[in-house]
């Protein structure tokens, strides 16, 4: 049996289980959890500004997709001169800068970080970025991140769904939480987990690696 028979079946007893009011969840196991911390995306501009002039970025823990958490940090202030320290910088660097908070943070920050899925920066809160070589202002850039599933192309046929779909999830620990509009990311280069932000995290007694079930 080749690759295609065998997604064929999948989606078929996919489709079997949904028809019959089981979810593809039942059938082909829980989506584990990234709880995903604050943290920032730069240009090689903005890393050579903070970091001095033809600094390159250096792993310090690797992650799905070919990103990594990185050792360098920065410091974030808001226009309201609240600050937060030690912000870990992902790589590898990006076309434009991101800054990812959770409402807690914009809370503390005073800023009004929107809520948006990861990339939709235009008009988004402003910040100011100090490194150890100097300081960059952002007129947008922070946001609060849309929870998200990844997903690689073979998950997405397995539970059903794909590229863009929203759908809604359910944790069923000690707090029984049910998240919805959560949005399907396909890409070869990724691995299955759901990630939520330390707020949504919280709420619910998640933490990484605990698994959750998609219901719709």
């Amino acid at each position: 049996m080749d690759a295609k028979e065998i997604s064929y079946i999948t989606q078929l007893v996919v489709e079997a289980l949904s028809k019959a009011g089981t979810t593809p969840t039942d059938a082909v196991g829980g989506i584990p959890v990234g709880v995903s911390a604050r943290h920032i995306h730069l240009t090689q501009a903005a890393v050579e500004a903070l970091f001095g002039t033809g600094h390159q970025l250096t792993k310090k823990k690797a992650l799905m997709g070919g990103q990594y958490a990185c050792n360098e940090t920065v410091m974030v202030v808001s226009p309201k001169m609240k600050f937060m320290e030690n912000i870990r910088v992902l790589g590898p660097v990006r076309k434009a800068n991101q800054i990812e908070i959770s409402s807690s943070d914009a809370m503390k920050l005073g800023s009004a970080a929107p809520l948006r899925e990861s990339g939709d920066v235009a008009g988004s809160a402003p910040m100011t970025l100090i490194g150890p070589c100097g300081t960059v202002y952002l007129n947008e850039g922070c946001i609060v991140a849309a929870r998200h599933i990844h997903m690689s192309p073979d998950d997405a046929t397995r539970f059903g769904v794909k590229e863009g779909d929203f759908v809604s999830v359910k944790y069923g620990g000690a707090r029984p939480t049910l998240f919805e509009n959560v949005k399907i990311r396909v890409d070869p280069s990724f691995t299955l987990e759901m990630h939520i932000d330390t707020d949504e995290a919280n709420a619910a007694g998640l933490k990484t690696g605990d698994k959750v079930s998609l219901v719709s």
